[in-house]
């Protein structure tokens, strides 16, 4: 009995303690873009258009992609840790689209574990108490400029 009563204790103790709740907050892609880091992690040769937003003549679709990015959301506010996710996520598209020749990424939604979230303004971020998480869907495309 004095052995159950110990192992049930040692399992409860390496359980730690409950997960924090994650939060769900909706953050305006143009201050993202328009962010200093933005302005020099991303070469300008791929432009970004959040479905609903107007964009240029597309010429030639490419394909879809998703991008899914976490950063360590210890000790950062919200809206660092969500910029700093969102901003990796673009800089995959970035790379994707210029592998397959395309100059933009248009329609792009969230889609945090497959669920959409579109705005022609925002993106979601979810933040927890460790991880902060973007992911984003969307199609490369050729655009006349």
């Amino acid at each position: 009995m004095k052995r159950a009563w110990v192992l049930a204790m040692i399992a409860t103790a390496l359980a730690g303690p409950p997960a924090a709740a994650e939060s769900v907050v909706h953050l305006p892609f143009a201050t993202l873009l328009d962010s200093p880091e933005a302005r020099s992690k991303l070469d300008g040769s791929v432009q970004f258009f959040l479905a609903g937003q107007a964009t240029p003549n597309i010429v030639e679709r490419k394909g879809e992609g998703v991008t899914n990015k976490k950063t360590n959301g210890f000790n950062k506010d919200v809206t660092t840790g969500c910029q700093w996710a969102a901003l990796s996520a673009l800089i995959a598209l970035q790379q994707s689209a210029k592998q397959l020749g395309a100059n933009a990424v248009v329609d792009i939604v969230s889609y945090y574990k497959k669920n959409t979230f579109s705005s022609a303004t925002e993106y979601e971020c979810h933040d927890g108490a460790f991880v902060t998480g973007v992911a984003l869907k969307g199609i490369y495309a050729k655009v006349v400029k």
